[in-house]
């Protein structure tokens, strides 16, 4: 099996339990963009090989083994993402198809010096926690801003990276990393947040609030 293809199916498995708890070989499938008779081919595959458990009708799991090896794929993929934001320059909405390329083709040696040269990060432009390199990940969990109720003030401690779109748009507003918002008031009709960013009052939708994480 190709190296490349493993650590994708590694990586996307892990990120689906993690938001979902349950992988089925349809959900993988449409996030892969690939039939779900070659999904289904090379999850037996991989169950064949120790990464992950899977039960026909039920779904997938990563063991243990599969979990260390997906997030060491994350590990990288975070690691260039800031390199690109903090050495390149580039906005934070166009790494992730650059990091895509560059963590298939990075070995133990490089991924250790990039580590050291970023100073040893514990978390990615958008607030995700980069794993350890002995495949690990600190359980961090923040609410969604959607969920704060008016009158709070919170910090922006990670935003969702799935669309950039949605990041463009956030940074277009001032929502950054580290950001404090106070929310004044949350409008019935559609779950959408007035907030206070800085000294300017600014409407948010509730699709994006959803994507925005926060702390007190």
């Amino acid at each position: 099996m190709a190296s490349e293809q493993v650590e994708n199916y590694l990586k996307n498995i892990y990120k689906l339990q993690e938001s979902d708890g349950k992988v089925s070989t349809s959900s993988l499938s449409e996030r892969l963009q690939i039939s779900a008779a070659s999904v289904t081919e090379m999850i037996k595959k991989l169950a064949d090989e120790g990464s992950v458990t899977y039960t026909p009708y039920k779904g997938v799991e990563l063991t243990e083994h599969g979990r260390r090896k997906a997030l060491r794929i994350i590990r990288r993929h975070r690691l260039w993402e800031l390199f690109l934001v903090e050495v390149l320059k580039y906005p934070w909405d166009e790494i992730d198809v650059e990091a895509e390329r560059l963590e298939h083709i990075t070995s133990e040696k490089l991924e250790h010096r990039l580590d050291s040269a970023l100073g040893f990060p514990r978390k990615d432009p958008h607030g995700d926690v980069i794993p350890t390199a002995e495949g690990s990940i600190d359980d961090v969990s923040h609410v969604p801003l959607s969920e704060i109720e008016p009158g709070s003030t919170v910090v922006v401690a990670r935003v969702s990276d799935a669309s950039p779109e949605v990041l463009q748009y956030a940074a277009k507003l001032g929502i950054l990393l580290k950001r404090k918002i106070k929310v004044r008031e949350r409008i019935k009709f559609d779950g959408s947040l007035r907030v206070e960013i800085g000294r300017k009052e600014q409407f948010i939708s509730a699709k994006l609030a959803r994507s925005i994480f926060v702390e007190a």
